[in-house]
């Protein structure tokens, strides 16, 4: 099923003018169902103005009351040639106003654990501009010196699979470049479910390994060495003729 266009604001609408559970409203928005709830309890969504899906062709008036009456029911999207490509984003990406002060950090952290990534990569990702991104790259930022390395997707600024995405679009144009990449860079360039999913490499190379317990001689012969070179430690106080002067003195 589709999404509807303006998604918020018909989740909006939907809460105050239906009787839908939250669960039918989340589905039919592709919303989270405490989201929902949050719409309704007046957190979320605070000013948005509802958007009327029956009067904007998404939903007929019979659809909603057959949803009404069956709380299992879920809502079936019109098809509205309007509705084509909503997902799809043009120019860069918004950033909320309460996150914008958190994006320098999340260039950092991007230019400093993936460099391979573009300046275009970066600017879809975190929603900059290119000028802002070359300026960390340089150190020239005028507010480079409070700046920490924080994750975007941390910062919730984007999210991992487009992260990985981008880094695996990296190694692509990489790997065609013919550039060579050390063993570091290759680990950047993996994604999170494949770095996961590789196994434990081992603490010492394969190349020298078992050189850790080499030694000179057989470890059957060691033992007996040490059984045969064990000496009594009183016979470092006994000097050779001590028992024979002290038996002739007076």
């Amino acid at each position: 099923m589709g999404k509807p266009i303006m998604a918020k604001a018909t989740a909006v609408w939907l809460v105050d003018n239906t009787t839908l559970t939250f669960k039918q409203i989340a589905d039919f928005t592709e919303m989270h169902e405490l989201e929902v709830q949050g719409i309704a309890d007046g957190d979320v969504a605070a000013g948005v103005k509802g958007f009327d899906p029956v009067a904007n062709n998404q939903l007929t008036q019979d659809e909603i009351d057959k949803a009404e009456a069956d709380p299992l029911r879920k809502l079936k999207l019109k098809f509205n040639p309007a509705a084509v490509g909503e997902e799809k984003r043009r120019g860069p990406r918004y950033t909320p106003l309460s996150k914008r002060q958190d994006r320098p950090n999340s260039i950092l952290w991007l230019v400093k654990f993936h460099p391979e990534l573009s300046d275009g990569q970066i600017s879809k990702l975190v929603g900059t501009t290119k000028p802002t991104i070359q300026s960390i790259r340089e150190r020239t930022h005028w507010n480079i010196a409070n700046m920490q390395p924080i994750d975007p997707v941390a910062l919730g600024l984007c999210k991992q699979s487009e992260l990985d995405a981008a880094v695996q679009k990296a190694a692509a144009k990489k790997a065609a470049e013919g550039e060579a990449m050390s063993d570091d860079d290759r680990r950047k360039l993996l994604s999170t479910e494949q770095s996961l999913e590789m196994e434990t490499e081992p603490r010492i190379p394969t190349a020298i390994e078992g050189l850790e317990t080499f030694s000179l001689s057989d470890d059957d012969d060691s033992d007996d060495d040490k059984t045969d070179t064990l000496v009594d430690a009183d016979s470092f106080f006994n000097l050779p003729g001590d028992s024979n002067d002290e038996d002739e003195q007076p």
